[in-house]
């Protein structure tokens, strides 16, 4: 298959009712385990740098990788920025190859935030690369369910930022962390129902890593066809790299290599079949 934007892959899960998985990757090993996952079934998938994993990985390494891996994969692949927070970083990412990109500017004003990703999406059609954009504000697993309330994506406000700024897909908080639940989500499905019979444009679910799968059908069912996942993958392999660090005294590296690649490609899968786009490349 071929390298490609979030647009079509994001207009056959509305057409078909499932959700694209997004994939944070921060090197070769995560990287080979999501196309793999997305290979074996037949599944169209996102990969995905954030913005604040470049100093882990930085984004002149990861892009020729990722842009690489998706030429190469037998499924579509889109090369998505996550979270960048600046237009420099993102035109760095547009620069790099990236063929989607997300401005959050979740921490602005509505104007500003309107004003800012308009901006963006400008630069992006400019080189035929998608935006995605972030209303509400999703914020970290550590702190809970606390005043979760206070930072739902507000319906109005959510159908003049699609009207005005035009972007291709919009993160929304409905009551989903990042990081890893330390209690159970509780997801507003209500606020979910209204922004998706107030707006057109497809809606993403961040935080994904601890959801139940019930819950992740509902939000597809309501909406939602993107979801990003990115703790579930690194806590899938680092299980498997300390079981088997506890049993060898001098654990051979590509061996951990081979356990990184396996824990990723785990992680995919499940969440591949949950969204249920296995058998949607």
């Amino acid at each position: 298959m071929s390298l490609t934007t979030l647009e079509p892959l994001l207009e056959d899960a509305k057409a078909r009712s499932y959700a694209v998985g997004a994939f944070n990757v921060v090197n070769l090993e995560t990287i080979r385990g999501v196309i793999r996952a997305a290979e074996s079934l037949n599944s169209p998938v996102i990969l995905q740098l954030a913005e604040v994993h470049i100093p882990f990985a930085p984004i002149e390494y990861m892009a020729p990788i990722m842009i690489q891996a998706a030429h190469r994969a037998k499924v579509p692949v889109c090369v998505h920025f996550d979270h960048g927070t600046s237009f420099e970083s993102i035109a760095l990412a547009i620069k790099n190859g990236f063929t989607s990109v997300m401005f959050d500017g979740a921490n602005y004003t509505l104007e500003d935030n309107i004003k800012l990703t308009k901006e963006v999406v400008t630069l992006g059609k400019s080189f035929g690369v998608t935006v995605e954009a972030e209303l509400g504000q999703v914020g970290g697993a550590e702190s809970g369910n606390k005043n979760i309330d206070a930072h739902l994506t507000d319906v109005e406000e959510a159908r003049i930022f699609t009207i005005r700024t035009l972007v291709d897909a919009l993160a929304v908080s409905i009551g989903n962390l990042h990081g890893q639940y330390v209690e159970e989500p509780r997801l507003r499905f209500d606020t979910l129902t209204k922004l998706r019979e107030c707006i057109d444009t497809p809606l993403v679910l961040h935080g994904g890593s601890g959801i139940s799968p019930m819950d992740f059908k509902t939000c597809i069912q309501s909406g939602i066809h993107k979801i990003n996942i990115g703790t579930a993958l690194l806590l899938s392999s680092s299980k498997k790299i300390k079981t088997f660090c506890a049993t060898h005294q001098s654990p051979p590296y590509f061996s951990i290599m081979d356990l990184a690649i396996e824990g990723t490609y785990e992680a995919v899968t499940k969440h591949l079949q949950i969204f249920m786009s296995n058998d949607k490349a």
